[in-house]
């Protein structure tokens, strides 16, 4: 059968008008008594179990569905609208998969890495007896797999189905949606991960045909959004209140050559709607160099406007021409050398980050070397890096492998170099203005910053003091499209970024964004861990000791001493005593009670000690 929809009850003069689809409780369903069937049609639906239902799941939209998401970020956007859609239909959320009713996983077949986590996920629902939907790259390019058997499968473009297929698997039907030609809209309900930050797919699909890519079988042939639909996408979520929009696909650069248009005619007309005061900031995703070579200076022209990220990600994969030969990237080392030599001088700032497949089947010694000095001439502020796995029925698995021991040995030592760079260096006293859309968690890759509280969401003028190998650090001078809220305390800002020098503050800075293809979290990445591009905060914890309570005094003080100066005309020359090298009385008052502290506790440990010798 070609779709589901061949099973309408009713069909004819009584059924649905031409065109109409009706939902899945009117498709008619043969109950089947044998279980132990081994493969299934491309769409259809199927009883798989046999529960004792609860009267709550007997009732749509009732229920509490979990979400996990493995990929790059158009799979992070697919999850955002199915959870949009399950939520605007009545459902629940849920951050706990056991408290869940029913578990959605949206798959990546990137890499081997992700399709292990996607298996170890379905047995541990089918373990608790969980009802599963499967979504994703996974299930549209490997329909046939042993781990999807008796779950509920739904294709990349059938997004905009994913309630049908929850209500139906919450039946105890084995649902499988797969074949579909038409984009899903853009204007589905969506339920944002971040609510800053809008990831917008403007195509699905590539035109090339890398002999190493799983992902080409499941997103298929290039299919490219009208500019008008874009567009109008981005005034919405503008006006929603998104501060970034991230542009994704699987190749960007090859945007509308379906359709008769190409990447800068979109990012201009994009770039014509973004507010002037920068409170809106737009970041290109991932190209491959083929489709952007005779664009480049129209790119670098959007690449300089204020509200764009002066970033790209730009995959080489390879520093050998005949590595690139075999991978089919359409490609030489000499063009993936032109795109960013002229991204570089043409554009202020400009930073690149790449990817490089170590152990491609047939890459020599020769080969590899190429690769370490490519990396090493350029410096790439961001290397994706990752060991070859075969994917199966791609044409590269069939190639003859490179010892599994040299491949390690090659990632080892290509990850020893790129994090012998030290790409902030240089930064200390520069000032640059930054965009707060998220909340840091991983507590390294942080710029402590003195800042308002209700940072999120806003812009804000910082003087770099410091900086590490994967940070830096800064203080506030200016908060740009500031909130109401005006209470001062400490802020830590993720900086992973390697921001252009500006001799206008309020210009910009260039900023880098998330990769599409770091899709298998931070072990298939060197450098920056998971959603490295985000600019991100969090409270910092002295503010709940006393000794939080001095500091937010000093930057009280510090904060009333700048609006002093700027009153009377005076340049500021140092903020705090990070820059300036001063003690003020709250400095010397927090070190003093530190002293007292801790010669207490050594009174304390002296006293139990003599206590403990007497007895």
């Amino acid at each position: 059968m070609e779709d589901i929809e061949d099973l309408l009850v009713g069909r004819g003069a009584e059924g649905a008008p031409p065109g109409f689809r009706l939902p899945l409780t009117s498709v008619g369903v043969v109950p089947r008594k044998n279980r132990n069937r081994t493969k299934l049609n491309d769409d259809k639906i199927s009883p798989i179990y046999d529960p004792l239902t609860p009267p709550s799941l007997k009732i749509p939209g009732t229920q509490t569905i979990y979400i996990k998401t493995f990929g790059c970020s158009h799979n992070q956007s697919d999850s955002e609208y199915m959870a949009g859609q399950l939520s605007a239909f009545g459902y629940l959320l849920a951050d706990d998969p056991e408290e869940a009713d029913l578990w959605l996983i949206n798959t990546c077949t990137v890499k081997s890495p992700s399709q292990s986590a996607m298996n170890t996920i379905i047995a541990k629902g089918k373990s608790a007896k969980k009802p599963l939907v499967v979504a994703g790259c996974v299930p549209q390019g490997s329909r046939d797999l042993k781990e999807l058997e008796g779950v509920s499968i739904i294709g990349v473009q059938q997004i905009d189905r994913v309630v049908e297929i929850v209500e139906e698997t919450l039946k105890g039907h084995e649902v499988r949606l797969l074949t579909r030609k038409i984009l899903p809209a853009l204007d589905l309900p969506k339920v944002r991960k971040n609510k800053f930050v809008e990831i917008l797919p403007i195509n699905v699909g590539c035109l090339g045909a890398c002999t190493y890519c799983k992902t080409k079988h499941a997103r298929g042939h290039l299919g490219s959004y009208t500019v008008d639909s874009l567009v109008g996408r981005v005034r919405t979520v503008i006006g929603d209140g998104v501060k970034e929009i991230w542009l994704s696909s699987e190749d960007t650069g090859a945007y509308g050559r379906d359709i008769g248009v190409n990447l800068p005619i979109l990012l201009n007309a994009i770039v014509a709607e973004l507010p002037s005061d920068g409170s809106t900031m737009l970041r290109i995703g991932m190209t491959n160099p083929p489709f952007i070579l005779e664009h480049l200076k129209e790119i670098a022209a959007v690449l300089r406007h204020p509200c764009v990220y002066s970033f790209l990600h730009v995959p080489v994969q390879s520093g050998s021409d005949a590595v690139l030969s075999a991978m089919n990237r359409e490609y030489t080392v000499t063009e993936f050398r032109t795109v960013v030599d002229t991204l570089t001088e043409l554009v202020p700032g400009m930073q690149i980050a790449t990817d490089i497949i170590c152990g491609f089947p047939g890459e020599t010694d020769e080969d590899f070397a190429r690769t370490v000095s490519l990396v090493k001439e350029y410096r790439f502020s961001q290397v994706h890096i990752s060991q070859f796995y075969p994917r199966p029925g791609t044409p590269a698995a069939r190639m003859k492998k490179v010892p599994s021991t040299t491949v390690k040995n090659r990632s080892r030592e290509l990850t020893s170099v790129f994090e012998a760079f030290q790409p902030y260096n240089g930064m200390e006293g520069r000032v640059e203005r930054i965009w707060i859309t998220d909340i840091a968690t991983d507590r390294v890759h942080l710029v402590l910053v003195i800042a308002p509280e209700g940072l999120l969401g806003t812009s804000a003028i910082v003087k770099i003091t410091s900086v590490g190998r994967w940070s830096v650090f800064g203080e506030v001078i200016e908060i740009v499209n500031q909130p109401n809220n005006k209470t001062a305390t400490n802020w830590r800002v993720s900086s992973e970024h390697k921001c252009s020098s500006l001799s206008d503050p309020y210009k910009p800075c260039s900023c880098s964004g998330l990769s599409e293809s770091c899709a298998c979290g931070p072990e298939s990445c060197r450098g920056q861990q998971s959603n490295f591009s985000k600019r991100e905060l969090l409270e910092d914890q002295s503010k709940r000791n006393l000794a939080g309570w001095f500091l937010r005094k000093r930057n009280n003080l510090v904060r009333k001493k700048i609006q002093s100066e700027k009153a009377s005309g005076v340049k500021k020359q140092e903020q705090s005593r990070g820059s300036t090298g001063e003690w003020d009385f709250i400095d010397r008052v927090l070190l003093g009670g530190m002293l007292v502290s801790s010669f207490t506790v050594i009174i304390l440990l002296i006293y139990l000690y003599i206590t403990l010798l007497s007895k």
